[in-house]
């Protein structure tokens, strides 16, 4: 009678062992998995967050950037922010001042930039599409910008020519030479040389790669052209392919920049 015990016993473990093998294997990198979205799996990013449609002055992952490092009141996200601080102070080593001139837009700020803009064009400009083309020139849609991550930033000037000449020239020499030793990386780099679409080169927007490539990864997982919307002219948004021709319209070298 023991032995029958004992032999019943060793038929029952050898059976669990060889389910919990089995539910190994099935979860384990030889077999397929079935896809599931990190927007829906991780609780810190939701689809509202990558269309911009939080408050990021109230939320914890966001700081307000110090007064050394920005004349206005800006909020970024905490790791790019501390990024940012380690470039600038290796910046200053090397005589270099970097300042910060714009950083997280939410959905409602690029929708104010993007109504102004729109109205003004339609003076002149009718079709819609033309005139979403106009101010893609280097302004995003709202839902579609990458400053609603606070990952991404403006340095010492929106303007071109400030970079052309003197201490501006000296400024984007450096982090051509230097920002992805933290991370960083020019998104919108010149459109000829990299063969890239969307946004006309921007000098002075910086992306933090570790997060942002993240993000633009989930966007174009879980965004649709239904999502994009709320704001005068948003229906050009599928007619001009704008999640391809511009959400996804970076250069793609900065892709391995995960310092």
């Amino acid at each position: 009678m023991k032995q029958l015990i004992a032999l019943t016993l060793l038929l029952i473990l050898n059976a669990c062992e060889f389910k919990i093998k089995e539910q190994e294997y099935e979860k384990g990198p030889g077999k397929p998995q079935e896809e599931s979205s990190p927007v829906m799996s991780n609780p810190d990013i939701s689809k509202d967050f990558l269309l911009g449609k939080f408050d990021y002055t109230k939320d914890e992952k966001f700081q307000l950037v110090g007064s050394k490092w920005s004349d206005k009141e800006i909020y970024l996200q905490k790791k790019p922010y501390e990024a940012f601080v380690k470039m600038a102070e290796a910046a200053q080593k090397d005589g270099i001042d970097l300042k910060i001139v714009s950083g997280t837009r939410n959905f409602e700020d690029q929708k104010k930039i993007w109504e102004r803009k729109w109205k003004d064009n339609e003076k002149k400009i009718k079709e819609k599409s033309a005139n979403a083309k106009k101010i893609l020139t280097f302004s995003s849609m709202p839902a579609t910008s990458r400053h609603h991550w606070g990952t991404d930033m403006d340095i010492n000037s929106v303007d071109e020519d400030y970079f052309k000449d003197g201490k501006g020239k000296k400024v984007y020499r450096w982090l051509v030479e230097n920002a992805s030793k933290f991370g960083f990386c020019q998104v919108y780099s010149d459109k000829k040389s990299t063969k890239r679409s969307g946004y006309n080169q921007e000098v002075w927007h910086w992306s933090y790669m570790p997060l942002s490539s993240y993000y633009l990864d989930n966007y174009i997982k879980n965004v649709s052209y239904s999502d994009i919307k709320g704001f005068l002219g948003s229906e050009s948004a599928k007619e001009i392919d704008m999640i391809k021709n511009y959400v996804q319209g970076i250069d793609r070298s900065c892709e391995g920049i995960n310092n």
